[in-house]
């Protein structure tokens, strides 16, 4: 079964002036593309062929890292368009998951400021997380294509900071980049969903 690259969920401009046209269009159509082609060309005629995504991610992380590059950076982008939205971010989220981010992370100030640290924190590409781990959210960042799946968590939110993802619109910038995310971009509705999802 071969996967097909996710349309956008809105217009390439719909989320200026944080993120341009320019990076959707390179990021969406050219690197998320990229990342597609290439797993279906590996998966085809092997085991993985008919697993689900989730499942290819997890065993090509121990069993085919070549692979794996390319499924953790397709799974990882067909959330990544999901968790921005025009006019998200900010302190407005939904009860149960902002109840979870006051026990578990001590409110949304300091998980702001951890998710944003770690996303600068992360040496070179990768990316920074609001996972659920045995039942308990949790601030994580991971090099390049690797996420909390493999880890025994369950994302719920990630920023991609691969300079592709930030370059043409922040140049250098990282620490903007993320402060425009979180602030700006966050579609907390659908974060809900999928904390929903993984604690129900």
């Amino acid at each position: 079964m071969a996967f097909e690259l996710p349309e956008l969920p809105y217009a390439y401009d719909a989320l200026d002036p944080y993120m341009s046209a320019e990076t959707l269009e390179y990021h969406h159509d050219k690197h998320h593309n990229a990342y597609l082609t290439v797993m279906n060309d590996m998966i085809g005629g092997t085991d993985y062929e008919n697993m689900a995504l989730e499942d290819i991610v997890k065993k090509s992380f121990s069993d085919n890292p070549k692979l794996f590059n390319q499924a953790g950076q397709f799974y990882n982008h067909v959330h990544f368009w999901n968790w921005m939205k025009p006019g998200g971010g900010g302190k407005s989220i939904p009860g149960a998951l902002e109840k979870a981010i006051d026990s578990d992370l001590g409110g949304y100030d300091k998980m702001r400021n951890d998710f944003m640290d770690a996303g600068k924190t992360q040496f070179g590409s990768g990316w920074c997380w609001l996972a659920v781990k045995d039942g308990k959210l949790e601030v994580t960042k991971t090099p390049n294509g690797e996420n909390p799946l493999v880890h025994g968590a369950m994302p719920i939110l990630g920023c991609d900071v691969w300079e592709h993802s930030y370059y043409i619109d922040y140049r250098n910038a990282r620490p903007k980049y993320l402060e425009a995310f979180v602030d700006n971009l966050v579609n907390w509705e659908y974060v809900a969903e999928l904390y929903g999802q993984v604690t129900s």
